[in-house]
């Protein structure tokens, strides 16, 4: 985990538009989840191959 936490930063979360707290724990979450994985948070429409 400790290799997670280092590519993340404050303010964290992306800059998905929400405006609940709903919304901004999903954001922050989709962040962790890009940083876990080493993907960047783009946009899946796109991606030329495929997703999965």
């Amino acid at each position: 985990m400790n290799a997670v936490a280092s590519r993340l930063h404050a303010p964290i979360g992306l800059d998905l538009g929400g405006r609940t707290p709903e919304e901004t724990a999903i954001s922050i979450c989709a962040e962790i989840i890009a940083a876990r994985t080493g993907r960047p948070a783009a946009s899946l429409s796109g991606t030329d191959g495929p997703i999965h």
